[in-house]
Formats: structure tokens, C-alpha cells, sequence
């Protein structure tokens, strides 16, 4: 029998008034997946950082206690990191990373239920292609409709339709929202060289974030996922693995009032001035 390889890993996961309920669906599908992973590899133990971006510290690890077991059976240990305040969601995942020592690194959004082979295919991947550097996993939300996480680099054009045009008129710009979403990825193998992917779930090697110093700072939420993708490129590539599957309940921040909206355009009119303006041309 072939030996099993050797790795670790090390999981966080950015609160910000998350339901509990939602939390520990997350946590429960992470421990069955760590479980898995253990299956098919030597796992040291998990180090898993929830990371409670609340004004007021919500979350205390006795509200997990009835994981505990499951934690123990898996060697997952939960660490609680709370009272600094809302620094943004990249500030915040970058608050863990002086202190990894993981060879894999996995940054999650609280709304994600992961399958139950999503890690030990994602990590079997990278261990297998040394040239990836990030793996990006296929999305579907609560009704089982595949989301589209990975991308091309975003002219505005594009931007404006997605938010703001109204449906009857979308059909006209068909091509291009396809093309911009990568619709044409296939479903049965994996593909490398994706420009750019969703921050909901990123699977790294840990060397290379801290390569790059994590996300962007400047960014307090929206487009640091896309703007940590392109400077992910300078270590090795990115890429779509269709057999890691989670599901995702995210997304629409045209949809979720006038706040959402300011800090979208605002981080936006940031990330285009970082890696320059794109106006109509979609590759």
C-alpha cells in the first residue's frame, strides 16, 4: 500500500454577527471533511481561528461545546479570536497569519457548508501539482444553483450590468456576463490558470500568502478577494477543482442596501486604481 502523505493545515473563518446555527452547520461539515482528509493523508492536527469581527464580542467557544467530541476525534482544535473590533475581512484573516505553521492554508467565509470530500480532494490536488498555488472550489447556493467563483479581470461595463440593469435587459449582455464568470470552465476535470476567484473559499499554500503579505489591507471589504488573486500569480497559479464542492449562501451586494452598495464602489474604484482601469473590454 502506498504510504500516505504528510501535511497540515490550519482554517479561518471571519464572523461578523453570524447566526450560530450557521456557524456550527459550517464547523460540522469541516470536521466531516478533516475527517475524510485523515482517511488519505497523514493530517497533523487542524488549528481552526474564528475570527469574531463584531463590534461586541459575540462568540464564545462554549457555544460549541457539543462539537467538542467531534474536535477531539479529528485533532481539530478551535481558537477564538474577538475585541478587535470590525478591522474588515482581509484585515482580519491577515490577524492569523504571523502565526501559521500549516503547509495549507483555508480562508473561509462563515456562510459555506463544505462536502464531505472537499478538503482531501483540494489538498490531494495541491500536493500533487506543486505550480498551484491557490484552489478555487465549485460553488452552489441553498437551491443547488451552481455559483460562478471564478473570474476574468472586471471591466465596469460588466460591473454595471450585474448590479444595476434590469433583468429583461441582461439577456443582451449574455456573452459577456458568461465570459466574465468563466461559464465555460468544464465540470469534469480541474483547469489552471484561472485570473481571479472568490474569497468565500480560498485553499492556499501558506508559504505563498505570506509571500505576499496576505490581502491588501487598504481594502474593508469587497474586490480584496480579487485583488489577493493577482498577486497570488507572482507565486504560481490558481486553479478551479470542480470535485472540491461546497455550497454557498453569499454573494448580490447590489442587493443588500445602500451601505453594501457605497463600500462596493468605493472598493472597486480601489482595486481598479491598484491593477488599473478596465472600461468596456471583456476578455
Amino acid at each position: 500500500m502506498q504510504d500516505k502523505p504528510t501535511t497540515s493545515l490550519s482554517v479561518a473563518i471571519v464572523c461578523y454577527h453570524t447566526p450560530i446555527h450557521q456557524l456550527q452547520a459550517l464547523l460540522n461539515s469541516l470536521l466531516v471533511a478533516v475527517q475524510k482528509l485523515h482517511e488519505s493523508a497523514e493530517l497533523q492536527g487542524v488549528l481552526v481561528y474564528l475570527i469574531d469581527n463584531s463590534a461586541y464580542p459575540e462568540l464564545r467557544l462554549e457555544q460549541f461545546s457539543d462539537l467538542l467530541p467531534a474536535c477531539r476525534a479529528s485533532r481539530v482544535e478551535l481558537r477564538l479570536l474577538t475585541g478587535q473590533g470590525n478591522v474588515g475581512y482581509g484585515s482580519a484573516h491577515n490577524l492569523v497569519l504571523p502565526d501559521l505553521l500549516s503547509e495549507f492554508h483555508l480562508m473561509l467565509n462563515p456562510d459555506v457548508v463544505l462536502a464531505p470530500d472537499s478538503l482531501r480532494h483540494g489538498i490531494h490536488y495541491l500536493l500533487e501539482n506543486m505550480q498551484v498555488v491557490l484552489a478555487s472550489p465549485r460553488a452552489t447556493d441553498s437551491q443547488g444553483n451552481k455559483q460562478y467563483l471564478c473570474k476574468t479581470y472586471p471591466a465596469l461595463l460588466t460591473f454595471l450590468v450585474r448590479g444595476f440593469l434590469p433583468r429583461w435587459l441582461r439577456p443582451l449582455f449574455a456573452d459577456r456576463l458568461a465570459r466574465f464568470e468563466m461559464h465555460a470552465l468544464p465540470e469534469s476535470q480541474p483547469s489552471t490558470n484561472i485570473p481571479i476567484v472568490s474569497g468565500c473559499c480560498m485553499l492556499c499554500r501558506t508559504k505563498s500568502l505570506r509571500e505576499v503579505h496576505g490581502f491588501d489591507e487598504d481594502y474593508f471589504l469587497y474586490f480584496e478577494d480579487f485583488d489577493l488573486s493577482l498577486r497570488m500569480h507572482a507565486e504560481g497559479q490558481i486553479a478551479y477543482l470542480p470535485d472540491m464542492a461546497i455550497s454557498h449562501g453569499g454573494g448580490n451586494a447590489a442587493r443588500k442596501g445602500f451601505w453594501h452598495l457605497q463600500m462596493f464602489a468605493a472598493s472597486a474604484r480601489l482595486f481598479y486604481q491598484k491593477n488599473g482601469w478596465r472600461w468596456l473590454r471583456q476578455e
